[in-house]
């Protein structure tokens, strides 16, 4: 137990370090002080998405398409999702105006809160909370999901509305930028790409580790496991 909590440290220490070397990449090729040649749009399709009724049971399911709303982002920290709390059935997805995003979609919530940033590990739908990205080809998942990740205040600076700020479709599609250059564009990519790959890989053997935590952890308090004569001295051994 004591060894898995220690590797789920160093996994998430590791991840943002990835997580720093990625934006410095981004702020050297694509600088924040750069003019404004473009909006979000000319880079990107900006996808909103819907809810099917709650009073149908038939519409939700466990293993369905991976439906995805901002509380899911506000519940863990991984960068990559495929499935939220609740999956959505065919027939769930074909009552509302939810689109499937193609995996390496940059999901970008746009209400309660503006902000959270992920990437589609999978092809999902989201609630009507989000503002998402569908890259273009030749720009790629890496520049749109550091751009948000950047611009995300800014993007929030926008939001209007009554009850609680939203960023519309139209807001979204306007955020202004400087268009990149296709090269760095495809250098970028190449230097992101095996850095998602293991960030991908560390938020999997995480979640890995958090199911074997939670499976040890009430065996350990209720005494079923007995760890009286563990030898603690090999076991501190073996963390240093």
């Amino acid at each position: 137990y004591i060894v898995s909590a220690c590797q789920r440290v160093a996994s998430t220490s590791l991840n943002g370090y990835l997580e720093k070397l990625l934006l410095t990449k981004y702020d050297e090729l694509f600088p924040a002080n750069a003019d404004f040649t473009g909006i979000l749009s000319d880079v990107g399709e900006v996808i909103g998405g819907a809810t099917p009724s709650k009073k149908r049971p038939e519409y939700y399911c466990s293993n369905g398409i991976g439906w995805i709303t901002p509380r899911d982002l506000s519940n863990t920290t991984d960068k990559f999702i495929a499935h939220g709390a609740d999956d959505i059935t065919d027939v769930g997805y074909a009552s509302c105006s939810a689109k499937i995003l193609p995996k390496g979609s940059v999901l970008f919530s746009s209400r309660a809160p503006i902000g959270y940033v992920a990437i589609a590990a999978d092809r999902v739908a989201t609630n009507q909370g989000f503002k998402s990205v569908v890259p273009r080809e030749e720009v790629g998942t890496a520049f749109i999901y550091c751009f948000l990740i950047r611009n995300k205040q800014r993007i929030a600076d926008r939001g209007a509305g009554t009850t609680f700020p939203e960023i519309s479709g139209r807001m979204m599609k306007s955020v202004g930028l400087a268009i990149p250059e296709q090269a760095s564009c495809a250098e970028f990519s190449s230097f992101a790409k095996p850095i998602f790959e293991q960030q991908e890989a560390l938020e999997e053997e995480n979640r890995k580790l958090a199911a074997l935590r939670d499976a040890l952890l009430p065996k350990l308090m209720s005494g079923e496991i007995d760890v009286s004569k563990v030898d603690l001295t090999q076991l501190n051994s073996h963390l240093a």
